[in-house]
């Protein structure tokens, strides 16, 4: 089927489709001819004077007649059906063509040292226009853009002079190849339709139609308006000019990348080997935490073991003691037996035996009772020591739990650190990012990011067990408070539990001491003066007669007049640090003078003012209330407090 064969009769719009698709496959069978050797005719276009096309020209034309608004139906399924068989037929073809050759056809670019005026440009003449209002008016450069949307241009620019429009306009189109071929597809499509540059300079009657071609050499050096904009906005450059520059740009873009990737391969080499050693350095640590886990656990045992075997001993003991006890009453009891038997002897042997007798009776009864004590003695021992063992396990669970929560986190924070380092690694590769590598990298941020929640979630329950054990702790130092305040309102004799000033020079036993090196006349004014001097001296912030020393005794650095309590606290021992502590320097010149000149008991009684004021109060110098536990010489703790109010109570209610 030729051309010569097509159907006259018109076809609505809607059987536009329709017609497409039947005349697409007429052209598929090849029952239409659209090639002729190298040359490309349009079969439904006999009254036009252009017939020989290249491909792209062909699908240039057949695209803009399928696309045109004042076309007949027919047309636009014809030439629509044309296009998408060209574009197929171009899709099948697997010549290879460069970036340029891609769109520009041999006999656009008939040679490739053509001058055209770029940035590209196109020109378009015998714009319509009309008088009015004293001049000539026309089409905006945006209709008119509007009306050429298809070839992409970026502006569109009526020139004017002082008569009005000049019914010329300068197309601009994209500085790229892009830009180049749709200024020459725009050229062509103008061809096409017999409107091109060409037609221009032949015809006399040119119509109300517009005319337009890409600006060469000829245009920009043409006289008007069209040259003096062109000569303005543009310059002369052949393709092969502009492929050698895109070739320099090119060129220069590879050497700057290719030294930007070197400097990026140096710094990930970097990053490798910083990455490197620091995993090293927390895999030792790891090591070394490991092994003083280790040791600490072996030591928790060893002093289990000591503990244990101290409470079997006690046990042990007092279970020898309870056989000693039965093996006496035993003994006893035969003894009074053969008592018995010699009590029919005589009157006298029986009044002795009976004496004896009761004198066993009575010893038999201080044994049982003796054994009762004995079995309450074991009682509370027993009770003591599971008491204590309660108290040893509730510590070490508490110190466990503490090094595992620490352990936990350092070991969190390690694994934190070692991904940071791996996903930077990741993000400085060289080379493309291929999916694996994006694939790898979003594994990496999502573990940091689990491991980061995890970090969180730690911090806050920490925090939370840090703000309850402050607040249990206030808890009890407010009870604390209140009870020392309680006990310093009751008026009762000296009791195993009471108030004590720490840091306050025990008066009575200060007198006591003082009347041993005195006469009785001035003892009572001497130990007076005696004990409000010393008073004074503990008090004051500038005498200061203390050291810091180390656990093993090495001492560090002595102290000048400044006042700073110093806790002690345990430092790393990879650090080769111990444990630090104040400690009384007897080298201090006013405890030896004191010493020389009132004896030991006096020097005791104030040493021991000067460590109590310093533990209690070391930046005020003044006595600070403390429940004492008299009995036992020491701080009384909040339980033995409570139980002692409550057996005064208890009492006092008894009494009233």
């Amino acid at each position: 089927m030729g051309s010569s064969s097509e159907d006259d009769y018109e076809i609505s719009d809607s059987e536009i489709d329709e017609r497409e698709a039947e005349v697409y496959e007429h052209l598929k069978s090849g029952d239409i001819k659209v090639k002729d050797r190298e040359i490309y005719t349009c079969p439904f276009c006999r009254d036009k004077r252009k017939r020989d096309y290249s491909m792209h020209n062909l699908l240039q034309h057949a695209t803009g007649v399928g696309s045109a608004a004042n076309r007949q139906a027919k047309d636009k399924a014809t030439h629509r059906a044309l296009a998408k068989y060209l574009k197929d037929e171009s899709a099948r073809s697997s010549e290879p063509q460069s970036q340029l050759t891609m769109f520009i056809e041999p006999q656009n670019l008939r040679n490739r040292d053509d001058q055209f005026v770029w940035p590209w440009m196109g020109v378009l003449v015998n714009v319509p226009t009309e008088w009015k209002n004293g001049r000539q008016v026309g089409e905006s450069g945006n209709r008119l853009k509007e009306q050429l949307s298809r070839f992409c241009p970026q502006k569109v620019i009526p020139l004017w002079n002082h008569r009005g429009h000049t019914g010329n306009a300068i197309v601009e189109f994209a500085k790229d190849w892009t830009g180049f071929k749709n200024a020459l597809a725009f050229e062509n499509h103008f061809e096409a339709e017999g409107y091109g540059k060409r037609d221009w300079k032949l015809k006399k009657y040119r119509g109300s139609e517009m005319f337009g071609w890409v600006a060469r050499a000829d245009d920009h050096r043409c006289q008007g308006p069209v040259g003096d904009h062109l000569r303005k906005n543009g310059d002369l450059k052949t393709v092969g000019d502009l492929e050698s520059e895109g070739s320099r740009k090119t060129d220069k873009l590879v050497a700057n990348l290719a030294s930007q990737i070197e400097v990026k391969n140096r710094h990930v080499q970097e990053l490798e080997s910083k990455c490197n050693e620091t995993t090293a350095s927390l895999d030792r640590m790891m090591e070394q935490r490991e092994q003083l886990l280790q040791n600490y656990n072996e030591e928790i045992r060893k002093i289990q073991q000591i503990a244990r075997r101290h409470s079997q001993k006690i046990i042990d003991e007092n279970q020898k003691l309870r056989s000693d006890l039965e093996s006496k009453m035993q003994e006893l009891d035969s003894r009074s037996k053969e008592l018995d038997g010699l009590a029919s002897q005589s009157d006298f042997d029986r009044r002795n035996l009976q004496q004896e007798k009761e004198k066993n009776k009575m010893k038999t009864k201080n044994l049982k009772m003796a054994t009762v004590e004995q079995q309450k003695a074991d009682e509370n021992v027993l009770r003591l020591v599971e008491e204590h063992q309660r108290e040893k396990q509730a510590a070490l669970e508490k110190i466990l739990k503490l090094q595992q929560q620490l352990d936990a986190k350092q070991k969190l924070e390690l694994e934190i650190q070692q991904l940071q380092g791996k996903l930077e690694v990741m993000k400085h590769m060289p080379g493309e990012e291929d999916s694996e590598s994006k694939k790898k990298i979003k594994e990496l941020s999502e573990d940091l990011q689990d491991k980061l929640d995890e970090m969180e979630a730690m911090e806050s329950l920490n925090q939370a067990l840090v703000i309850k054990e402050r607040k249990s702790n206030d808890e009890l130092q407010n009870a604390r408070k209140e009870l020392i305040a309680g006990f310093k309102d009751l008026a009762v004799n000296r009791a195993n539990i009471g108030i004590k000033r720490m840091g306050e020079l025990d008066l009575k036993a200060f007198g006591m001491a003082c009347r041993k090196g005195l006469s009785k006349e001035g003892e009572e004014v001497t130990s007076v003066l005696l004990c409000s001097k010393w008073e004074d001296e503990i008090r004051n912030p500038n005498w200061h007669p203390f050291r810091i020393v180390l656990i093993d005794g090495k001492e560090t650095f002595h102290r000048g007049p400044a006042v700073l309590q110093v806790v002690p606290c345990y430092i790393g021992a990879s650090d080769g640090h111990s444990l630090v502590q104040e400690v009384l320097s007897e080298a201090d010149e006013k405890l030896q003078k004191l010493k020389e000149e009132h004896g030991e008991e006096i020097y005791g009684l104030v040493t021991k003012a000067l460590v109590e004021i310093n533990e209690y109060n070391p930046s005020g110098r003044y006595p600070v209330p403390e429940l004492w536990n008299y009995k036992e010489g020491r701080k009384a703790t909040l339980k033995e407090a409570v139980q002692h109010v409550i057996k005064q109570w208890r009492t006092h209610k008894r009494k009233r």
